[in-house]
């Protein structure tokens, strides 16, 4: 090591290096905390107002996220938030945890990571180490990412240091959090990687080194299209299963019983978050300059994107089984997060079920106890806001039908199917045939 490096090294073992934060979501937000209580200084970067208002007050903006560690850690002087981006020659390190999404053509949108990247290069200094934890295609840190940041005039590997740690946040886990989830690092060259696994080690529980950044970066891919791969398998088991009036919850429960070489995934109406649907595209997309298609990610993406439709076709054979077509029916989503029990709507079926009803002339409503209102979506741009309505037995029994999207832990669905007049399962939520449920 060079002796910026090791001087830098010498704050980061000392817990003397302040941390700054590039996004305050929900992974920067967990991961400021998180730094914060293993004592390091914290300062996080955020071009909203509310989050840096509400932060810097010591309130938690995000539903999973407990309001008494915000409090905790700010009232304490170890964190602290800004919308002043001339302030990032502050800090000794940078992690950034900033959106990667798709463009309407289902390839990488690096707006976020270059715009930040920018902002960075405008200030940056001898002997800071820059972290990218965003998820993103193999080549992104060494290649995009370091381009961008030399323009400053600095020699990465010399004057400053670069690293990939990608998020592996899962809101609403009841058993995995931020510090408790291994750490997967790689830098651009073994100094970076040094000083990165010396920055996550007194912070998570273990730190997994890996050769390079493009490893890592590949890594948090392969966890992602794993999961995209066997949803879209049981979407399409389900629909096979159906046909042969077979009950796939019924199989998934007798197939788990085997203690080996089982792993359970269960069907649903899509496939939703801030990763499944995205980053497998990713891969896909840098895997096309390479002369490779990814023929099991893109089938798995054309199975998972249609669940929706299949859903609305349910719907229409509930209603025409009633002598009612969609258009002028009443119609209330149960659920808009993309999973139980939190407050994430990013990416989440539910919007594209939505959509295709309002297209059809259906009369749309919805509930959600961690939603009060339905944001503006890719696929959900609507004029015109909704509001979660509540589940009293006059709403329900209002309705023509009832999807079931998202299966929330505190709704009541015995008192759902006894005043609703239809319900379209999509989450096994209903065990039991009944005349007033249509799995979906």
């Amino acid at each position: 090591m060079n002796d910026t490096a090791q001087e830098l090294l010498r704050k980061i073992e000392s817990r003397q290096a302040t941390v700054g934060i590039l996004g305050l979501g929900y992974v920067g937000l967990p991961l400021a905390l998180a730094f914060s209580k293993a004592g390091f200084p914290v300062l996080g970067f955020d071009v909203d107002d509310r989050k840096v208002d509400d932060l810097n007050q010591g309130e938690s903006y995000i539903t999973h996220i407990d309001g008494s560690a915000v409090r905790e850690a700010a009232s304490g002087g170890r964190l602290s938030a800004t919308a002043d981006f001339s302030r990032l020659d502050e800090p000794d390190v940078l992690v950034i945890c900033v959106p990667t999404p798709l463009t309407t053509q289902r390839e990488p949108d690096m707006t976020y990571v270059v715009n930040t990247a920018e902002e960075i290069a405008k200030s940056l200094r001898r002997g800071q180490l820059v972290a990218l934890e965003s998820t993103t295609y193999p080549g992104t840190t060494e290649e995009l990412l370091r381009e961008i940041l030399e323009t400053s005039g600095l020699a990465c590997g010399e004057a400053f240091f670069l690293a990939y740690s990608p998020e592996r946040e899962d809101p609403g886990n009841p058993d995995f959090a931020t510090t408790t989830i291994p750490k997967v690092v790689g830098g651009i060259d073994e100094i970076s990687t040094d000083l990165a696994v010396a920055l996550y080690s007194p912070v998570v529980v273990d730190t997994v080194r890996v050769s390079s950044a493009r490893t890592a970066e590949a890594a948090k891919l392969l966890e992602n299209i794993f999961r995209a791969v066997n949803i879209a398998l049981v979407n399409e088991l389900k629909i096979v299963y159906d046909e042969m009036d077979i009950d796939i919850w019924e199989v998934l429960d007798a197939a788990a019983t085997k203690p080996f070489g089982f792993m359970r995934f269960n069907p649903g109406p899509g496939w939703g978050g801030h990763c499944i649907p995205i980053d497998p595209f990713y891969l896909s997309w840098k895997a096309r300059q390479y002369g490779i298609t990814t023929r099991f990610i893109e089938l798995a993406g054309e199975v998972n994107i249609r669940m929706p439709q299949r859903v609305v076709e349910k719907l229409q054979e509930g209603l025409n089984v009633q002598g009612k077509p969609v258009k002028d029916s009443k119609v209330l989503i149960l659920g808009l997060a993309y999973k139980k029990d939190v407050a994430d709507p990013r990416e989440s079926p539910a919007f594209e079920i939505l959509s295709q009803l309002f297209e059809l002339g259906a009369e749309i409503s919805y509930h959600d106890p961690f939603i009060p209102v339905a944001p503006s979506m890719r696929s959900w741009k609507h004029l015109g806001e909704l509001e979660s309505k509540p589940l009293t037995k006059e709403v329900l029994a209002s309705q023509d039908a009832v999807v079931l999207v998202t299966d929330h832990t505190d709704v009541d669905y015995d008192f759902v199917l006894e005043h609703a007049p239809l319900v379209i399962d999509t989450r096994g939520v209903y065990r039991q045939p009944g005349p007033k449920v249509i799995r979906a």
